[in-house]
């Protein structure tokens, strides 16, 4: 058995793209336009790894995605978390979770998908401003 993708719905396609392409790094691996069913799918992928998250964009859907409890979560490896975090708050992402143990934080997509930004190798020294920086919302 193989894993080979996690769906999430997306209301605005394009802000989801800038998001998870401009601001996390992804790439747009293919991209699937179905007229007959009013639907777009489009699948991305950190370069070099096999697993890809799709995006499916319903054309003309008015309806408000919620993400449910037991979903969970999106994870990923970063090389620097306070860099990630840091560009990711210039550009108006909310840290809901801080990394205050330079190991672990949290946002969430424009669709409201909890991601968990997870540092690669050993945790960095603690530092401000993550060190006392509350949590906001959920995650």
């Amino acid at each position: 058995m193989k894993l080979l993708h996690t769906m999430i719905r997306v209301a605005d396609l394009d802000k989801s793209l800038h998001f998870y392409c401009d601001l996390l790094g992804l790439e747009e691996v293919r991209r699937k336009e179905v007229p007959q069913g009013k639907f777009t799918l489009v699948f991305l992928s950190a370069q070099g790894c096999d697993y890809e998250i799709e995006l499916t964009y319903n054309w003309g859907s008015t309806e408000e995605y919620t993400s449910g409890r037991n979903f969970g979560h999106l994870a990923f490896e970063v090389d620097n978390i306070y860099s990630l975090c840091e560009q990711l708050q210039s550009q108006g992402v909310i840290i809901n979770r801080p990394p205050r143990c330079g190991h672990m934080a949290f946002i969430k997509s424009p669709d409201g998908v909890s991601i968990e930004l997870l540092q690669k190798g050993e945790a960095l020294a603690p530092q401000e401003p993550w060190l006392s920086m509350e949590n906001t919302g959920t995650w």
